[in-house]
């Protein structure tokens, strides 16, 4: 708590001390208003009905982070829960939900695993490569479709905007390595980003040992038309293989001697075409597969061995039409899910899902009202029926309130329904879940201030959790009566007039209570240890114009775990052609769990280098 108490009054000094003198041309942290990445009805920030929270390129570069996951948990509200290091295996949860109620995107694209949601972060992206990543808190089933209970991810990549060639170099204690080589190519009408990484560690103790591949390549390509209208292809392919030691990840900590190997391929290509100036279409399709082989013994695979291979692949198309009310949308998505599985079995699922919604804008365009509907049919399951309704009002130029409304669902993983383990059984009688949303809040831009806060409610019923009664009963996951989750969550971000020194200030803070029916002494593996209390800061300084630092703080408090505080920091050099860069993760050797299984790693020494070589012929 200390640490706490220095960081507030840190940033008490800050803002007592700032100075009116000219702004720098180039900012740290964009206070401009952004528009939501979406296929869909486009809202700018002062128009959102949702809590939204953007990590851009600035806040990604100064971050000392070299996997999503470390980019993430600088997010207050965002529940990371790592075992390992560096991106090897995680699992998101949003104000107070469990990682599979939680949808995770990649441009837009699904990456969502019908296996298990421990493989949703499989992401085939290094951290230069990405523009921005936008968090989306609260209710998101009536727009992206199931596993979007609680919220959603979406990392958006970099669009070339000239010819580059760029390499870095990293490394660390614990026989760290990591080497990303990225290209962009930027022509009259087309783009191109290719991206290829490679990073891995003896591991930070026995059996901790991790190699990562990832490869991806995106193009824009901009089509010819008439009458200025705007006409588009886009593609997308990416695979990231991952091969761990998993000491203690799954069910005890006793089990040191785990292993696991994933392979995760992305595919996805896009058409938009401005029909006319009111009415615009885009299609899509995408495909899928994650790969997953564990083994509970890995000096012994043939002790037990499971091998699961899903592929999920859909069609989507949207119709979006403007009149003198707002902005119409509809579409469809129509997906296939196939699993083969020594464990699961082969199983299959057909997911049709259709949807409309209306953007109406009023009093002179202060008022954006947006109610919609979602249906989606699944093969397995019943259909389902969620409606909602988006709401902002622009008080001033400066300050919006917003708040939402609605149902949101998820229906069961293969895992949830079927595994069979030593310590872990399925439920083949699991409902899916649903859960009753809403939140009010106030957005503000004052300056160079922007706030956030809003007070939220999720009433889940059928929420699913792995319980057991007691140490030596097996895991088996059973539908919740009721889990409540009501809380608070505040986001703010600084710029100093003058930006000499200090660049911009950060600090997020997250409270939840959760409520549940349960009866008490039950184990819970999951939904029931949500944190408590989430505070995330962060400060960028500027000792010259080419030298940076920044350092990172959060505190967590867990219902069931030791609260605890880490701080990491990061200085560099960085020209545009030459980076050099020194950072350390976990500065003050904290020990910490962030799920009850793994202790996290302490300390950890990073170096980079890098060069970049621009507007290459």
């Amino acid at each position: 708590m200390k640490k706490m108490t220095f960081i507030f009054v840190l940033a008490s000094f800050i803002a007592n001390s700032q100075e009116k003198v000219k702004v720098e041309t180039i900012p740290v942290l964009t206070l401009k208003e952004y528009t939501l990445e979406t296929d869909r009805i486009s809202f700018t920030e002062m128009e959102e009905g949702k809590s939204v929270v953007v990590l851009s390129k600035e806040k990604i570069k100064n971050t000392p982070a070299i996997s999503i996951n470390e980019l993430l948990v600088q997010v207050a509200g965002v529940d990371i829960r790592q075992r390992g290091a560096n991106g090897v295996q995680a699992d998101a949860g949003i104000r107070g939900s469990t990682f599979d109620q939680v949808l995770i995107l990649l441009n837009g694209v699904r990456m969502s695993d019908p296996q298990t949601g421990h493989h949703a972060l499989n992401i085939p992206v290094d951290v230069a490569s990405i523009e921005r990543i936008e968090v989306i808190k609260g209710a998101g089933a009536r727009v992206y479709g199931q596993n979007a209970l609680a919220g959603v991810i979406n990392i958006v990549t970099k669009v070339p905007t000239e010819n580059f060639l760029s390499q870095k170099v990293v490394a660390g204690d614990f026989n760290l390595y990591d080497i990303t080589v990225s290209g962009g190519f930027k022509g009259k009408k087309a783009s191109h980003l290719i991206s290829l990484n490679r990073n891995s560690s003896d591991g930070y103790k026995y059996n901790t040992d991790y190699e990562i591949t990832n490869a991806f390549y995106s193009s824009d390509v901009k089509l010819k038309r008439k009458n200025n209208l705007k006409q588009s292809l886009s593609f997308m392919g990416g695979f990231t293989e991952k091969k761990f030691g998993a000491n203690g990840f799954y069910s005890s900590p006793d089990f040191v001697d785990q292993y696991e190997e994933t392979q995760t391929s992305v595919v996805s290509g896009k058409y938009e075409n401005q029909l006319t100036q009111v009415l615009s279409m885009n299609a899509s399709v995408y495909w899928r597969r994650n790969q997953d082989e564990y083994v509970f013994l890995r000096q012994n695979p043939s002790v037990f061995r499971n091998m699961h291979i899903n592929n999920t692949a859909g069609v989507n198309l949207n119709l979006i039409s403007k009149n003198k009310l707002g902005e119409t949308a509809l579409g469809i998505d129509i997906s296939q899910v196939w699993i083969q599985s020594n464990n699961l079995g082969n199983r299959n699922r057909q997911v049709q899902t259709a949807f409309l919604e209306h953007k109406f804008s009023l009093l002179k365009k202060k008022l954006f009202i947006t109610p919609g509907v979602q249906a989606s049919y699944f093969s397995d399951f019943d259909g389902v029926f969620l409606p909602g309704i988006d709401a902002s009002y622009r008080i001033n130029k400066k300050i919006t309130a917003f708040a939402n409304v609605g149902y949101t669902y998820r229906v069961p993983t293969y895992t949830d329904l079927f595994y069979q383990g030593r310590t872990n059984i399925g439920n083949e009688n699991l409902n899916p879940e649903i859960a009753f949303s809403y939140e009010g809040g106030l957005r503000a831009a004052l300056g160079f201030l922007k706030i956030q806060a809003s007070y939220f409610v999720r009433e889940g019923n059928n929420i699913i959790d792995w319980t057991r009664a007691d140490e030596s009963s097996p895991w088996q996951p059973n539908n919740l009566i009721q889990l409540n989750t009501n809380g608070v969550d505040v986001d703010v971000n600084w710029q100093p007039l003058s930006r000499k020194f200090i660049q911009s200030v950060g600090v997020g803070y997250t409270y939840l209570n959760q409520e549940t029916g349960v009866e008490d002494g039950l184990l819970s593996k999951y939904a029931l240890e949500n944190l408590n209390h989430q505070f995330t800061s962060f400060v960028a300084l500027k000792y010259h114009k080419n030298i940076t630092h920044s350092v990172n703080y959060r505190y967590t408090d867990r219902v069931n775990l030791d609260d605890y505080s880490i701080v990491d920091t990061k200085l560099a050099f960085d020209n545009g052609k030459v980076l050099i860069y020194g950072e350390i993760a976990n500065l003050f050797d904290q020990e910490y769990r962030e799920t009850n299984l793994v202790v996290m790693p302490g300390r950890w020494f990073r170096i980079g280098v890098g060069c970049t070589l621009n507007k290459l012929k």
